[in-house]
């Protein structure tokens, strides 16, 4: 530092009286100059003169700068907390703000106990210093102590809290965490509280006493409950949109219109309240919370995404003897629903927009709704023909008045794929193997196109097909499918068949629906039957060919989503087969079927942002049913129905394939029945209840009860006498098709005496099952 600018800084002058206060002055003046670390100052008296001297030793200057010893926390989030500058003077309480720094990091992450010190080296540049930081272990909570809660208890409490003390067990660490500490006072415990109805809940001491040398910590809560609120009045001001009975149906301190997810979410929180001894019309903060939300969502469902729902909660408490008591009140203001003005799409280099467009369930002009939006975006992510998570729709505003643009951004990925492989069994089992090709997206016009050969020592299957679900830029579907089959099923002993065909398919969009459409089918097929098994005893009239010829009829209805393992959503299908007669062929006939499955989401953990995959438990009910008037003739083995397992014919888990007969449960003995003609019915009827996990796009698991029998004829359909069943089971989605396996209870199955002999049933499948 140039010696002038050091005697500015003493600014003592030749000539000036001199005393201790200027002395301080110029010793303080250049100590803030940051340069030094020592300053001496000496006076000799030469004659009538004094000289005033200053011994100054400066600061080394700094050269280079390193940390050393983080693991758990990132070297690059250590680093950027040491904010000192290379080449300028070693300033030591900035060394010390560094240290506490890091320290103050490693307490935010839990590490109470890590330790940083600094080092000092010297090299070419200078001074190095090394700030060295020894983590030690994270601080584990050993306990967790509450004082004042009277109401909740104690095990409630710590249950809602993130921070948990630690067990026996391994994963339960009891790691400390102070951004989770900080959650759980300001919202975990306050929550927790709210369930009850106290509302006026404070935390009034948090203390976390640590022991050092062991890492433990004792969390030391107090709180203050105050006055537990039941409900008292409810109104609702400002709706237009919807009358204020649309809106109160809403409203969850009542038991009116409340949906099956509704029902089961108050159960749980009724016999959480009946534990806790709370009043009937208790308050619960999180469902009127919770309720506000979905009034929230109704309107932006209608386009109205700039109402505003304010909830009101007052407070009455006159007296000393009064209940404390909220009235609640939902202010609405509406605003105008937003128009859509415009729709775009990027990124789609191969697939034609207009395919993607159909998939899009608003237009220009339309009021804009959040649910369609969903279920656009939904669409388009179950066709398969972009990467995903599909980045979420955009939704800027376009003008002053409120409409929006939707902007939906795509990658394009590979669609097509070939498939092969072979295998070789031992004893019977032979070689077999596969080849297929598979293209969803031909030349990016949404066509499909599947070619598949299967082949070994009991099937030889060769499959093609082709899907336009656009004929000519029309909303009219067409299939074309060719087929030659030769299998042999060992299971029930069938015997071998070899069936030859095809089948034209065309769909046809209802009026003012956009879910149901109408399919008209024609197929032909020509089959033959082996000389083993119960396909050697069918005879085709003298000739070595059956020929079947029918036209069918066919009405569906399906809004599921999250496919291939519905949350929400249902399916309706109605068909209608009509064989022989006019048409030709070996046998005439008429059969027809009905099948109704319905999904509903009762909880969801994770993510709730589109293109996340949150873990959902689901409800499902499904029925089907089916008669055949006419006799089947030659084709009975596949255009009857048969009842039990999952590998043929309808399903009913718990039992053995074919042992659910027109005449009852058949007693197979060896755990397998021999399929047989008394085996296959003209009517039969199923139905079915799951609770499933929804853990991933690929992964399902479920609790199941199923029932249902087959009779002889549609006449004889009895729907009192039903055989039943229950278990658990898994599917798993592998690249080469749905994999499940279930074990089902069969109740009423029974022995060779005719008693009852319930049992466990083990089943595999493979192949479609949703």
């Amino acid at each position: 530092m140039a010696e002038s600018a050091l005697r500015g800084d003493v600014a003592i002058v030749g000539g000036a009286a001199l005393n201790y206060r200027s002395l301080q002055r110029a010793i303080k003046s250049l100590y803030a100059t940051a340069q030094f670390e020592d300053i001496q100052v000496r006076c000799e008296v030469v004659g009538e003169r004094a000289i005033l001297s200053f011994e100054l030793k400066e600061r080394p200057l700094l050269g280079e700068v390193d940390v050393r010893g983080p693991e758990r926390v990132a070297v690059g989030t250590v680093r950027d907390q040491v904010d000192i500058l290379i080449g300028r003077p070693i300033d030591p309480s900035q060394i010390a703000r560094v240290l506490a720094r890091i320290d103050s990091l490693y307490a935010t992450k839990g590490y109470y106990l890590a330790q940083a010190r600094a080092e000092t080296t010297q090299v070419a540049a200078g001074t190095k210093i090394t700030f060295v930081v020894n983590e030690g272990n994270r601080l584990a909570v050993s306990g967790i102590q509450i004082d004042g809660n009277q109401k909740v208890s104690d095990r409630e409490l710590v249950r809602a809290m993130q921070t948990k003390p630690e067990g026996f067990f391994w994963w339960k660490k009891g790691e400390f965490d102070d951004d989770k500490y900080t959650s759980d006072l300001t919202e975990k415990i306050p929550q927790a509280y709210a369930k009850h109805g106290f509302v006026d809940v404070q935390v009034v001491r948090d203390t976390l006493i640590i022991d050092r040398e062991r890492g433990k910590a004792l969390v030391d809560l107090q709180v203050a409950e105050g006055p537990q609120y039941v409900v008292g009045e409810f109104e609702v001001n400002g709706a237009r949109r919807f009358s204020s009975d649309e809106i109160r149906r809403f409203y969850p301190f009542t038991d009116r219109g409340k949906t099956l997810k509704q029902t089961v979410t108050d159960l749980a929180g009724a016999l959480r309240r009946q534990a806790a001894k709370d009043p009937t019309n208790v308050f619960d903060a999180t469902r009127w919370e919770a309720a506000t939300g979905q009034v929230q969502e109704a309107y932006m469902n209608e386009g109205y995404i700039r109402a505003q729902v304010r909830p009101i909660v007052e407070r009455l408490k006159v007296g000393s003897d009064s209940v404390p008591t909220v009235n609640l009140r939902w202010e609405i203001d509406e605003q105008s629903p937003a128009i859509v003005n415009r729709i775009e799409i990027m990124g789609n280099d191969l697939t034609v927009e207009s395919c993607i467009r159909d998939q899009v369930l608003m237009l220009p002009g339309d009021v804009f709704k959040r649910d369609l939006l969903m279920r656009s975006y939904q669409s388009i992510s179950s066709m398969n023909f972009f990467e995903t998570p599909i980045p979420n729709p955009e939704t800027p505003f376009a003008n002053d008045q409120g409409d929006i643009d939707i902007i939906f951004r795509l990658k394009e990925k590979k669609t097509g794929n070939v498939q092969f492989g072979a295998s070789v069994g031992q004893g019977m089992g032979g070689i077999g193997g596969f080849i297929g090709f598979d293209q969803p997206n031909l030349f990016g016009l949404c066509k499909q196109g599947a070619l598949r050969w299967q082949f070994g020592q009991y099937i030889n299957d060769f499959n093609m097909s082709y899907t336009d679900p656009r004929i000519r830029q029309t909303r009219v579907s067409g299939t074309v499918n060719a087929y030659h089959t030769r299998s042999r099923f060992i299971v029930g002993d069938l015997g071998r068949t070899t069936r030859a065909g095809g089948t034209l398919r065309f769909g046809f969009p209802l009026p003012r629906t956009r879910w149901t459409r109408l399919f008209l089918e024609y197929g032909g097929e020509s089959v033959t039957y082996g000389e083993e098994g119960l396909t050697s005893t069918i005879s085709c009239g003298g000739g070595t060919n059956c020929i079947r010829s029918s036209v069918g009829f066919t009405v569906d209805r399906d809004t599921r989503i999250d496919m291939p393992f519905p949350t929400f959503g249902a399916h309706h299908a109605l068909s209608a087969q009509f064989n022989g007669g006019p048409l030709g062929g070996s046998a005439a006939y008429q059969r027809y079927t009905s099948e109704i499955r319905g999904y509903s989401t009762l909880a969801t953990f994770g993510g709730s942002a589109p293109g996340s995959n949150p873990l959902k438990v689901v409800a499902g009910l499904s029925t089907k049913a089916g008669a055949l008037f006419g006799n089947p003739g030659p084709f009975f083995i596949y255009q009857q129905f048969s009842l039990g397992g999952v590998q043929y014919g309808e399903q009913l888990r718990g039992y053995e394939e074919f042992s659910i007969t027109p005449f009852g449960y058949l007693f197979g003995g060896t755990g397998t029945e021999r399929a047989a003609v008394e085996s296959f019915g003209s009517a039969f009827f199923t139905t079915s209840a799951e609770i499933g996990l929804r853990v991933s796009p690929q992964l399902y698991l479920s609790s199941f009860f199923d029932a249902g029998n087959v009779w002889a004829r549609p006449k004889d359909f009895n729907p009192t006498r039903l055989f039943r069943g229950a278990g658990f089971g898994a599917a798993l989605v592998t690249p080469l098709g749905p994999l499940g396996i279930d074990m089902g209870y069969g109740f009423d199955r029974t022995d060779s005496a005719g008693r009852r002999a319930p049992a466990w049933q083990v089943h595999f499948k493979f192949g479609q099952f949703f």
